[in-house]
C-alpha cells in the first residue's frame, strides 16, 4: 500500500518566502548588502564561461571505423561531400537514450507495484510493453551501428551528453518519494525527445539514401509516437481523477504489437 500522505496534501513546507514576512525581508536586505555591483558580477561570471567555452575541447569525438566496410563507406559518404559521422553520431545518440528508456520504464512499473492505479491510468501489461518496445528500438540501432561498421559499445559525444541530460529524469522516477503520477509526468519529458531524436534521425538516413535503415526508423518513429500518446492520456486521466473532476472524452491509443 502506497503512504497514505499525497504531494498534494497541504503539509510542512516552509519554502515560500510567505511564511515568514520579517524573516524574508532580512534575507533580501542581506542579500542586497553583500552583493556589490551585482550586474558587474554577472558580467564578470558570463566572461569566465565564455573564456572557458572558447578554449575548451568537445565532450567526446567519434570512434574510428570498426571495420573496413566502416571506412569505406565513410571515404564514400566523404567523396560526396557528406559526413557519415555525423550520422553515426545521432544513431549513438538514440542508443543510449532507448537503453536509458528502458531502464526508466523498468522503474515505473516499481511505481505502479507501489502506488494505486485508477481508471484510465497503465496497467503493468502497457508498460511491460513500452518496455519491450525501447529494448527492441536498442537492438535495431545496435544492429544499424554494426551494419554500418562502426562500433556500437562505444559513446559517441551526442550519446554521452545525452546520457547526462537523461540523468535527472533517472533520478526522479527512481527516487521513492516520487509518485506513479510524476514519474508518468517525467516519462512525458523523455518521450517528447525521443520523438524529435527518431525524428531527425529518420529524416538523415533518407537524405543519406539508407533507405532500410530509413524504413525502419519510420517504423520505430511510429511506436514512439504511440507511446507519447499513451503517456498523454495517462497523465490527464490521473490528474483529472486527484482534482475531482469528470473523466474527459478520450479516443483509446493502442500500443502496436512487435513484430514476430
Amino acid at each position: 500500500m502506497s503512504h497514505p500522505t499525497k504531494p498534494t496534501d497541504v503539509g510542512m513546507n516552509r519554502t515560500g518566502v510567505a511564511v515568514s514576512p520579517i524573516d524574508s525581508k532580512e534575507a533580501i536586505d542581506g542579500a542586497i548588502e553583500g552583493t556589490e555591483r551585482p550586474d558587474a558580477s554577472a558580467a564578470a561570471l558570463e566572461q569566465v564561461r565564455l573564456d572557458y567555452s572558447r578554449e575548451a575541447t568537445p565532450v567526446g569525438t567519434m570512434p574510428p571505423p570498426a571495420s573496413p566496410k566502416g571506412a569505406i563507406k565513410a571515404v564514400v559518404t566523404a567523396v560526396k561531400g557528406k559526413h557519415a559521422m555525423v550520422f553515426l553520431d545521432l544513431i549513438g545518440e538514440r542508443l543510449a537514450f532507448e537503453r536509458t528508456g528502458t531502464r526508466l520504464y523498468e522503474a515505473v512499473l516499481v511505481k505502479l507495484a507501489a502506488g494505486s492505479s485508477r481508471d484510465g491510468g497503465p496497467d503493468r501489461e502497457d508498460l511491460e510493453r513500452i518496455r519491450d518496445d525501447e529494448l527492441r528500438h536498442f537492438a535495431l540501432l545496435q544492429d544499424a551501428l554494426i551494419s554500418l561498421g562502426a562500433d556500437p559499445t562505444a559513446v559517441t559525444p551526442s550519446a554521452d551528453v545525452t546520457g547526462v541530460a537523461s540523468m535527472g529524469l533517472v533520478q526522479v522516477v527512481t527516487d521513492p518519494r516520487t509518485t506513479l503520477t510524476e514519474a508518468l509526468k517525467t516519462m512525458l519529458i523523455a518521450e517528447l525527445a525521443d520523438n524529435d531524436g527518431w525524428l531527425i534521425l529518420a529524416d538523415m538516413a533518407e537524405r543519406l539514401e539508407e533507405t532500410d535503415l530509413a524504413a525502419s526508423f519510420r517504423e520505430a518513429l511510429d511506436e514512439e509516437e504511440q507511446h507519447l500518446a499513451r503517456l498523454r492520456t495517462w497523465v490527464t486521466a490521473d490528474l483529472d481523477a486527484q482534482a475531482g473532476l469528470e473523466p474527459r472524452p478520450v479516443e483509446p491509443v493502442e500500443v502496436p504489437q512487435p513484430p514476430g
